[in-house]
Order: C-alpha cells, then sequence, then structure tokens
C-alpha cells in the first residue's frame, strides 16, 4: 500500500514509519508544522509540533530513506483547535485540544489531503488496534493498557478507520519501542514524551487564557447563592478545581471546596463540597460512532471521560436529543466539554461531547 507517515519527532512516530517500511509498504513522512512561531524550541517534554521535532522527523525519515515533506497545517490548526478551545472555555466548557486535533487535524484534514494524493492510508504512532470483521473495522485498546491511546482516537468515524494504520498496537510496552528504535538507530530513542497542550507550553493555561480574552471581575458563590469570594475572569476555571480559589468566606463545616459549575454569561463561578461533583448522568447532542453504530437504542457498556481514567460500566440511550449515559456508580468532577467515549471490553463504539450533567446530590442535602 501506499502510506503517508505522520511523523510527530517523536519516537513513536518514528518506529511507526519504519514498520510500515519494514511491512513493505511504499511510505512517505510528512511533519504537520501547526504553528507559525518560527523560533519555538521545545523545553524537555513541554509542546510539541516544535522546530526540533521537524528535524528530528526528517533525520529519522533520512535514515529510513523515504520522501520527507512539511505540511503548513497551522492555519487550520488555529482554526479547528486553538479557537475551539477558547470559544469551548469562554462558554464554561472544559474542552480537550488533543480530540480536536485529532478529528479535525491528523485524521480529517490531513487524511483528506492524503487521499487526494493517492494515498492508501495515514500511519501513526498511536497505541491502538483495528480488528477487521464483517461489519467493517473495530477500534480497540492497544496491547499495553499503559500507553493506550484509544480515547483520543474515539473520534473517528467508519471512514476514517478504513485509510489508518496503527503498527504500534500490539506492541506490549513503550520500552520495546525504545529498544527497537534505539537498534534501528533512531536518535529520538530516548526523547521525552511530550506532555500538556502543545500551544501552551509553559502549562500556564490560566495566564494563556486571561491574554487571549482578558479578565473581568466576577463572583464566587456556593450552592445557595451566597457570595463567598471573587475571581478574575471565569473562563479560568473548571469543574473540579480547587486551587486558586481564594475563598473570602469559609466553609461552615471548615472542609475544602471545590469548582462545581461555570457560568460564562454572568461571569460567576459556583462552588460547594466534594460530594457535590458526583454526577449521577451526562449526556451530549454531539456524537460519532467509530465503526458500526449500535444496533439497539439502549445497551450497556462502559463508559470513560478522561484520557487515563478508569472505565465505568454504564447504561447508554440513544435518540433524537443525542446520546445519555448512567453510570452504575457515579462520576466524579465530570465538566460540560469533556469528551466521553463509550467502550464494549475494549472496542470503542464512539463517543460524545457532554452537554448535559445530572448531580447525584441535590443542591439541599
Amino acid at each position: 500500500m501506499k502510506i503517508l507517515a505522520a511523523m510527530s519527532g517523536g519516537v513513536d512516530s518514528a518506529v511507526a514509519a519504519a514498520r510500515a517500511v519494514e511491512a513493505g509498504h511504499e511510505v512517505v513522512g510528512v511533519h504537520l508544522a501547526l504553528s507559525r512561531a518560527g523560533g519555538t524550541l521545545r523545553t524537555g517534554s513541554r509542546g510539541c509540533c516544535t522546530i526540533e521535532d521537524a528535524l528530528d522527523a526528517r533525520r529519522a525519515a533520512d535514515l529510513l530513506g523515504i520522501p520527507f515533506y512539511v505540511w503548513d497545517f497551522s492555519e487550520r490548526f488555529r482554526e479547528d483547535v486553538i479557537a475551539d478551545f477558547v470559544s469551548e472555555y469562554q462558554a464554561g466548557r472544559t474542552p480537550n485540544p488533543c480530540m480536536r486535533c485529532n478529528e479535525k487535524i491528523k485524521f480529517a484534514a490531513l487524511l483528506e489531503r492524503a487521499i487526494e494524493l493517492g494515498f492508501d492510508g495515514v500511519c501513526t504512532g498511536h497505541y491502538a488496534t483495528l480488528v477487521p470483521t464483517d461489519a467493517g473495522l473495530e477500534l480497540h485498546r492497544a496491547a499495553d493498557n499503559a500507553k493506550d491511546q484509544s480515547y483520543v482516537l474515539g473520534v473517528l468515524t467508519a471512514e476514517q478507520l478504513a485509510h489508518t494504520y496503527f503498527p504500534l498496537g500490539t506492541t506490549p510496552s513503550k520500552a520495546v519501542v525504545r529498544a527497537e528504535a534505539a537498534a534501528r538507530g533512531l536518535t529520538v530513542a530516548q526523547k521525552p514524551d511530550s506532555h500538556d497542550i502543545c500551544f501552551i507550553p509553559d502549562g500556564d493555561t490560566r495566564g494563556w487564557l486571561a491574554e487571549k480574552v482578558g479578565t473581568a471581575t466576577g463572583e464566587i458563590v456556593d450552592r445557595e447563592g451566597a457570595v463567598v469570594g471573587s475571581h478574575e475572569g471565569a473562563h479560568a476555571f473548571t469543574v473540579g478545581q480547587r486551587r486558586g480559589l481564594k475563598l473570602g468566606v469559609p466553609a461552615s463545616d471548615g472542609k475544602p471546596r471545590f469548582v462545581l459549575e461555570v457560568r460564562p454569561v454572568t461571569n460567576t463561578v459556583v462552588v460547594g463540597p466534594k460530594e457535590a461533583l458526583a454526577i449521577a448522568e451526562i449526556a451530549g447532542q454531539r456524537f460519532s460512532w467509530a465503526g458500526a453504530a449500535p444496533v439497539d437504542a439502549e445497551f450497556e457498556c462502559e463508559v470513560q471521560i478522561r484520557a487515563h481514567s478508569e472505565p465505568e460500566p454504564a447504561t447508554a440511550y440513544v435518540d433524537s436529543d443525542g446520546v445519555r449515559v448512567v453510570p452504575e456508580r457515579s462520576l466524579d468532577g465530570v465538566a460540560p466539554g469533556q469528551t466521553a467515549v463509550l467502550y464494549v471490553g475494549t472496542r470503542v463504539l464512539g463517543q460524545f461531547t457532554i452537554d448535559r450533567t445530572v448531580s447525584a446530590v441535590p443542591v439541599d442535602a
């Protein structure tokens, strides 16, 4: 097959490209330039998609003997990922930019261009597996549960899965990938994994958002509406947050309080006890299926609400209003804007963006 290997400059994508070459495919490497800040450099494991990463990707491609290109996707990234991130926070939601990047950039814009140029599919260094069935390909968890990235791939559709190649999915551990990279002579063998939001490499999300949307003094209130503090912008808070509240009025029971809700229209932050973070039901209108859609409108599944959280047994309901999920046990600290990924065993069924939650603890409790 003719494969376009997305090479981030890290060890995973380099080894994935090497395996694609070794498997006999015609491979071309491409690095996505997602920022036009030409002087951007990586600091340790902070950020990604930097000049250093582009150079590392080129060196790996040269060693593998494959053509290599850098494609400028910075404008698309700015519109579909960064602007979406800002607008979601302004709306009082907590977005996952990695989900949007996979959905809009790596498996939409990149894949679309690859197919237009005559490639059969895109190869990436994600840890996930594809299982062929009579109904088409299914997306499953990786063999190494500690590195499994199926959650952030839950946005992929059946059509996208048909043109996707994950060579690392059955690899038992990241250590095996690093050892293979060293054996192949790849200079990225011991390169640190990237962490944090790539376009906020210093990790200061609150400061970055303040620069983008400004500050505006607002009230922090408890569940009954009593004012207990103030803030400089509701966009800086997310559900479940405890640090940085600086409340002027202590709780009557002396226990710490957490952010329960962000109300952007009134620039208000609602706080309360930890037990009030328990969520009995989540729902969302924006959803997609990773492969064949479920046959029944009601089905048993597991729901995962964060990339590295444990999946929880649940019942899902699908109707004209979207997807509604009722977990067997309450979920902790769920924020609108988060992505809920549905599984049956190791298989990813699909995902939805959470826009409605039901608390397990009534206000007067």
